[in-house]
């Protein structure tokens, strides 16, 4: 019977990774907040990306040049993609009504 390792992250850890992932420059505010669209943006690109990829698959197969576990494959990331996309919307919106019934 193997046992499954267990691997502690701290906080500082888990903040390096992050910096290295998303390419943060940790050099102020502003940094932070440019930092957050290019994320926001490349993550909205890459939702795209695998709109079209589905799109192309279904084409291909379509034309009978495409292989079906392709086709779902692809489906299905555009799918949860867009899942994902939808989440987040509803979360920012969710936080922006909440700001707005803050009393002053």
């Amino acid at each position: 019977m193997s046992l499954i390792p267990t691997i502690t992250v701290t906080p500082g850890a888990a903040a390096r990774a992050y910096g290295q992932t998303a390419g943060a420059t940790g050099s102020g505010g502003d940094a932070a907040g440019s930092d957050f669209s290019a994320t926001l943006q490349r993550a909205i690109g890459a939702a795209v990306g695998d709109g079209h990829a589905a799109d192309q698959q279904a084409m291909g197969a379509i034309s009978g040049q495409g292989n079906l576990t392709d086709v779902v494959t692809a489906v299905n990331r555009a799918e949860l993609a867009l899942q994902t996309a939808t989440a987040v919307r509803d979360k920012f919106v969710q936080a922006y009504q909440d700001v707005m019934q803050m009393p002053i």
